[in-house]
């Protein structure tokens, strides 16, 4: 008989915690109705356990919030990173990046698969890793000669130019690697978001992924903290999700799926991120808003001085600062009151960077409700270079979705068929975000040392808000712009990893690269 290879197992280690959590919760819930002053966590002993229960069931969770605890996790797949860790915003990470750093053969995880199927997996994970090797070579002329014309007086043969180019070559390749490709990471989240991982754990798309590491994170916590047991409840079932019931009952199969991707696809109308949706007077309220916090009618201050005030790197000088200042000054805020929604495609690997920017929130979908036995995925620009290399990537993609195919004939659970999906499989969903932090992620994005992919969906946003609100949509640019407007120097905070390009001097319309 077949036997199952079993997957290196994740590795889930407590490195940093609060010394006493389970004293600060309680103290902490004590001090709101102490009339002696703060209560410290010594104070806390065992007649006070009773408030714990009393505490959680009431939802006075943000007791549990002060408490925080890192764990350094490795042999997990960047499929769970995306579809579990980074999905919220309550959370810090510190991960391996596959931009910057070789992924080595092998590295990558395996369901618990037999027979047929596991040599199938098997054979499709060592293709597209020898793939990604080989794409690796064969992108570094293409990225040698962009580099080339972004920096015409480097010497490219030498060692740190050599890196730099092996890089970009590199970060265009791991679009064929499978999204099963292991990473390490620093994770930090607060006690109640560790109890919310808890409950949750059998989320759609990889729950037992999910339950292995969750499982393991709440196991750690109660070695330490054993009282915590009291207030740690046994997950959800998969099928008691919200989501189950709905997802399970309308999988009509691909006639669905393939209306739904025709119809998400045409209403982008050619946009990597088109907007779809934003508040009828962005513009007013902000500048109303900038007037109520200085005092002001508008008789002496216009909208358009108002939103200077706030946008204006030569005004509100905040904005030319390295540390993002933004939510803490009263004229800053006034960018929380315009907002705008978008419609997005972008891959997996970029859509991984993309959900970092925790505060422009999306909703993200069950990937099964959008896969087809066809390829879907994007294509980056360095690679329609060249036919040869377009065609070798083209049947990268080819290959993976004829591996995922023979896996759903032998009956193989999509949660196992997924973790073959290649970074570059499309992702599509809906993103919001008031202005004051889309301000700051199209100030990150709009670098060209940005992500390309990133990047392009940011310039078609930057645009769009410039057409329907162009008082705002003016000041929506990259670092070294909103630097050069507020007299702050060195124009690019980039040092050494300065991209090449002036773009302080360039209108958004003359945005163009390659890499």
């Amino acid at each position: 008989m077949s036997q199952s290879i079993a997957s290196p197992q994740p590795m889930v280690r407590l490195v940093k915690r609060f010394p006493t959590a389970y004293k600060n919760f309680l103290a902490t819930a004590r001090t709101c109705y102490s009339s002696k002053g703060l209560i410290e966590d010594d104070a806390i002993d065992e007649k006070w356990d009773f408030l714990a229960p009393s505490l959680y069931k009431a939802g006075h969770h943000t007791t549990l919030q002060h408490a925080h605890y890192q764990f350094a996790i490795d042999n997990v797949s960047r499929h769970f990173i995306w579809s579990f860790l980074h999905s919220h915003p309550f959370y810090n990470s510190e991960q391996v990046s596959q931009r910057y750093v070789t992924v080595k053969p092998g590295n990558a995880y395996t369901p618990p698969l037999q027979g047929e199927a596991l040599a199938i997996y098997q054979r499709t994970i060592e293709y597209q890793m020898e793939r990604y090797e080989y794409l690796s070579e064969q992108l570094k002329p293409l990225a040698r000669a962009e580099y080339q014309k972004r920096f015409p007086k480097r010497p490219v043969e030498e060692k740190k130019y050599r890196l730099d180019i092996k890089r970009k070559a590199q970060e265009i390749a791991r679009y064929a690697l499978p999204v099963a490709t292991f990473a390490y990471l620093y994770h930090t989240i607060s006690g109640v978001t560790l109890l919310r991982y808890n409950r949750l754990c059998g989320l759609y798309d990889v729950p037992r992924e999910q339950r292995l590491v969750v499982s393991e994170m709440v196991r750690q916590l109660l070695e330490h903290e054993p009282k915590f047991a009291e207030i740690v409840e046994a997950p959800l079932e998969e099928t008691a999700t919200p989501e189950f019931e709905l997802f399970e009952a309308n999988r009509q199969g691909g006639a669905h799926t393939h209306a739904f991707l025709e119809e998400f696809d045409a209403s982008l109308d050619g946009c990597v991120s088109k907007l779809i949706d934003w508040k009828q007077n962005n513009e007013r309220s902000l500048a109303d808003s900038v007037r109520e916090v200085l005092g002001l009618p508008a008789s002496t201050m216009s909208d358009d001085d108002a939103i200077r005030a706030a946008l204006d790197p030569g005004r509100n000088r905040l904005l030319g600062e390295s540390l993002n200042l933004t939510t803490l000054s009263k004229l800053s805020r006034c960018l929380f009151h315009p907002a705008y929604t978008f419609r997005k495609k972008i891959s997996h690997t970029a859509d991984s960077q993309d959900q970092r920017h925790r505060m422009t929130p999306a909703s993200r979908p069950i990937l099964a409700g959008h896969l087809t036995d066809e390829p879907d995925y994007i294509t980056p620009e360095l690679v329609k270079l060249d036919e040869g290399v377009r065609r070798e990537y083209d049947e990268v993609m080819a290959r993976s979705w004829e591996a995922m195919a023979a896996l759903r004939r032998l009956g193989v659970e999509e949660e196992a068929v997924q973790y073959l999906l290649p970074n570059a499989v499309s992702i599509r969903f809906t993103e919001s975000s008031d202005l004051l932090n889309l301000h700051h992620k199209l100030a990150m994005r709009l670098c060209y040392n940005a992500q390309e992919e990133i990047w392009r969906a940011s310039v078609d946003e930057a645009q769009q808000i410039r057409e329907i609100n162009p008082s705002i949509g003016r000041f929506l640019l990259p670092p070294c712009s909103l630097r050069s407007m507020a007299k702050t120097r060195p124009i690019c905070p980039e040092g050494e990893r300065f991209c090449g390009e002036k773009v302080w001097l360039y209108d958004l319309d003359e945005y163009q690269r390659v890499i």
